[in-house]
């Protein structure tokens, strides 16, 4: 009996992982769903955090070659900012490696509403015909404000991915595809840091980040050499309904 559950788990681990894989990569708030699921099969919440890390850091560095292999790259911008993040990560790992279950868990349920209030009102916020900023000064202030963005990275990264898009969009007037692919760059560097510092601490389950992982690597995949929307208002319902419920349960059902 114990031996099915445990493959039923595993099997779950996977599709969520595809799910949260391609909408990563394409938009983001994949973590939303993919932590409170960890969360709920039984692991500790700064474990569960720690071991969402493994599929986020192989799910970007797929998004990231499958990105480059279309041709699309911001090198070395992606990397400058990339590398403050990922000191910014390793503060914000250490905060989450720190800090109470309960406490985790609520923090996450406002979070996670917070970004469904994000994904809701994100069409709004799409840049056109903005001329590309990634140089002089510009290259400074998003590194500062990359390592900030480091900081709640490492701490739970979840709905991340919306606020990096929004930045390099508006700030940097990059294109939706183009903030994609710098987006999963940065996020793979400073998440490879996290990561280190988790697994030191022991806050890693391997067999469900490594399943997790798979699932997530074949979405980022699919998502990142499609590069297109399409089918992204289904993705935004599907999201809402799932994280609320999600947020709901965490707050009130410890």
């Amino acid at each position: 009996m114990f031996i099915l559950e445990f493959d039923y788990n595993l099997l779950l681990l996977v599709f969520v992982g595809f799910i949260a894989g391609f909408v990563n990569t394409i938009a983001g708030g994949g973590s939303l769903l993919t932590l409170p699921v960890l969360i709920f099969l039984g692991l500790p919440p700064s474990i569960a955090n720690g071991t969402n890390r493994i599929g986020v850091f192989l799910q970007t560095l797929t998004g990231a070659v499958g990105y480059k292999s279309k041709g699309i790259t911001t090198f070395p911008f992606s990397i400058y900012c990339g590398a403050t993040a990922l000191v910014g990560s390793l503060i914000g790992a250490q905060i989450a490696i720190d800090i109470k279950g309960e406490t985790f868990n609520r923090i996450l349920a406002i979070i996670m509403i917070l970004v469904v209030m994000l994904i809701v009102f994100k069409r709004h916020f799409i840049a056109k015909g903005f001329v590309e900023r990634i140089q002089g000064k510009h290259l400074w202030i998003s590194m500062i404000v990359f390592f900030f963005l480091g900081i709640y990275g490492g701490f739970i990264n979840a709905g991340i991915g919306f606020v990096l898009l929004l930045f390099l969009q508006y700030f940097n007037g990059m294109s939706l595809v183009k903030a994609n692919a710098t987006k999963v760059t940065i996020a793979c560097i400073y998440t490879g840091a996290a990561i280190v510092l988790f697994a030191l601490n022991d806050k890693i389950n391997w067999t469900y980040g490594f399943f997790l992982a798979s699932g997530n690597m074949v979405g980022a995949w699919i998502s990142s050499r499609l590069a297109v929307r399409k089918g992204d208002n289904y993705i935004r319902i599907f999201l809402i309904i799932m994280v609320s419920l999600m947020a709901f349960k965490l707050w009130f059902f410890q």
